[in-house]
């Protein structure tokens, strides 16, 4: 039960969200700076925010020559530069709300790397060059295989590498700290802890129903409008909806001391990523081994992978080299048929914004913008 001062005080509002990664928080921004007299609440269901946007390696990226050309045999050009140009202009947005220090932002260097069965993709940089033209005034790949031995890796196994030159790495705990900070400077209230149980759109605005650790009773909250952005999430609330889950490992080691490594690299399309943080190598990925069992919202590690993990690092990324595991996690990312994520108006007062596919850190803020955009013009 509620007393007359919490219910006056706590209940009502006039935007909800529901969870607080970087697309929420990013919706969240962007309807103060539309309806700055406005109360805009999140709920998040655990304590820190709980799929990917704090437990992810810390890529600011928009997709390496072997995805986007993997992406090219099954899609049309225009689809690919869209949605390069999404991710483009999600991270020029997050940016520009807290800056490059607030957010950790480091542009180190990023490259993929090709073995012996890859290294045709090589011949076609210069039709990924052309195709990108439009969004990126100078080249956006070059061939850098002179680095490949400053960097320590395996000359014998790693045959070419490439530079994405619009990519950088950032500090994802910093950089959502700083934008829970920044949304609470501007009024926005975050409620932790917090687990939605259903939700309703009542006809004059929407009711959410959240669980009550303390007591044995239920919460409702109410608002003129609710966004859902629990990206991985989405079904448990989103039965229906074309979103399916994708657990990504990930590990990092002790210090190492005279690491060359640096800057963010990819492999394998993009199913493998590792980089530099503190004299540390963080490396995750894999899920392509074992789809099946990483099509999960569990939180948990998949031994296997990481054991695979472990044996990319030693194979020819950190070869001849001790080292240690320091961490071990996983977060929960968002895929479905499409690759562009689900911006939409689910009924009156309700819209969603989930579906990421791993690319949350550079699309989320742009998601944000459009979101709020959505919902000034519905109301």
């Amino acid at each position: 039960m509620l007393s007359i001062w919490e219910r006056n005080a706590f209940i009502q509002y006039d935007h909800i969200i529901i969870g607080s990664g970087i697309v929420g928080l990013s919706t969240a921004y962007y309807l103060k700076q539309k309806f700055p007299s406005q109360s805009v609440l999140i709920l998040e269901r655990g304590l820190l925010p709980t799929g990917a946007s704090t437990r992810n390696a810390g890529f600011a990226c928009m997709g390496s020559p072997s995805e986007l050309l993997d992406d090219l045999s099954h899609r049309s050009e225009k689809e690919v530069v869209d949605l390069f140009r999404l991710r483009k202009n999600g991270l020029t947005r997050l940016s520009s709300i807290l800056g490059h220090a607030a957010m950790g932002y480091k542009a180190e260097g990023s490259h993929e790397l090709f073995f012996e069965e890859d290294t045709t993709v090589i011949d076609q940089l210069p039709y990924l060059n052309q195709l990108l033209r439009s969004e990126v005034e100078s080249d956006a790949f070059v061939l850098r295989n002179e680095k490949i031995e400053t960097f320590g890796l395996n000359k014998t196994k790693v045959k070419a590498m490439v530079e994405n030159c619009c990519e950088g790495q950032i500090d994802t705990g910093l950089m959502i700290k700083n934008l829970i900070l920044m949304v609470m400077s501007l009024g926005v209230e975050i409620k932790t802890g917090c687990p939605v149980k259903s939700f309703l759109d009542t006809g004059n605005g929407a009711e959410v129903v959240c669980l009550n650790s303390f007591a044995v009773d239920e919460i409702v909250f109410k608002s003129k409008t609710l966004t859902i952005c629990t990206n991985g999430f989405a079904t448990q609330l989103l039965p229906a909806m074309d979103v399916v889950p994708g657990r990504g490992q990930v590990l990092i080691t002790k210090p190492i001391a005279g690491l060359k490594l640096k800057g963010i690299f990819h492999f394998h399309q993009g199913y493998y990523y590792c980089r530099e943080y503190n004299c540390c190598v963080l490396i995750g990925g894999g899920r392509n081994t074992d789809f099946e069992k990483e099509t999960t919202m569990e939180l948990a590690l998949n031994d296997n992978i990481q054991q695979n993990l472990v044996d990319q690092l030693r194979s020819f990324i950190i070869p001849n080299q001790e080292f240690d595991i320091d961490m071990q996690w996983s977060g929960i990312m968002a895929f479905g048929q499409s690759k562009r994520p689900i911006i939409q108006q689910h009924s009156e007062h309700i819209f969603i914004g989930v579906r990421m596919g791993g690319m949350g850190i550079a699309i989320g803020s742009e998601v944000g913008f459009q979101l709020a955009n959505l919902i000034a013009t519905a109301h």
